[in-house]
């Protein structure tokens, strides 16, 4: 009765149904893994985030880099901010609103020093306008915020450019901006949440990030790659008995007609 899954249009389909159930295997992993990385990636940067501030030299050093663990931990450094080396970071929106990043070195002494993303102030009415920052405070400052790793274009997205006017850059690159500087960089930069003292007037804070639900639509795409394994071998089940049910059938039917026939009544001599 099952005879019928020998032939070339059966054959087909099990080798279709073979293919997808390891590939829908193979999705589902790979996004379990996804949600595994960032759900692992989201509690540490919540962690990060609620966790008491920390001396910036205790996270990270001249020259150095941030580690990844370490992004988002509040530091705090003091020193007095060297605004002729202050830069302005493009294209960065904040809440719908193209504008720029007030990027400002802190000089710690000792010939080191850190940036500080100060915050936001809006784009002028052209791309080469340049907009009115507010002046940091002056003297010895000290200032507390979240260590960012420097910037890629990988890891930002953004894409780095040459020809930019004076005074302004792309991407929170520390290693690239230290080589203009007379002293060492501290590795990352620090996003300003507060200082002491107040500057009379400030830019407009980078709000907290959003570190994500922990990877939660990973884990959604990986159960429903999974019901497609269930779907694909409930459908090929399926199909198969109710291609037997039509084979039981027509040979039912085929049986009656058979022993339903009208004997011959024999001819008398």
């Amino acid at each position: 009765m099952y005879r019928f899954l020998l032939t070339p249009r059966w054959i087909a389909l099990h080798v279709v149904v073979l293919l997808v159930i390891p590939a829908f295997v193979f999705l589902g992993r790979w996004q379990f893994g996804r949600y595994d990385e960032r759900s692992t990636t989201s509690h540490q940067a919540t962690a990060n985030l609620a966790a008491a501030p920390v001396a910036l030299d205790r996270l990270t050093t001249p020259g150095g880099t941030v580690r990844v663990q370490d992004k988002y931990r509040t530091v705090t450094a003091a020193g007095t901010f060297d605004t002729a080396h202050q830069l302005l970071v493009r294209r960065r929106p904040q809440e719908g609103v193209l504008g720029f990043y007030v990027l400002t070195p802190l000089v710690t002494g000792d010939g080191q020093g850190v940036l500080v993303n100060r915050g936001w102030v809006k784009a002028g009415a052209s791309a080469d306008a340049v907009p009115d920052v507010p002046a940091p405070a002056p003297g010895r400052v000290t200032v507390t915020g979240r260590l960012r790793p420097a910037e890629t274009e990988d890891t930002s997205g953004i894409k780095d450019r040459p020809g930019l006017p004076p005074g302004q850059v792309m991407l929170i690159d520390t290693g690239r901006i230290g080589q203009g500087l007379p002293y060492r960089l501290y590795g990352g930069f620090v996003e300003l949440t507060s200082q002491s003292p107040q500057a009379a007037a400030a830019p407009v804070p980078v709000p907290e990030p959003d570190v994500g639900e922990g990877g939660g639509l990973n884990l959604a795409y990986g159960v429903q790659w999974w019901l497609f394994i269930a779907v694909a071998i409930g459908g090929w089940i399926l199909l198969i008995r109710r291609e037997a049910a039509d084979v039981r059938a027509g040979r039912a039917e085929d049986g009656p007609k058979r022993d339903t026939k009208e004997p011959t009544e024999p001819i008398d001599a």
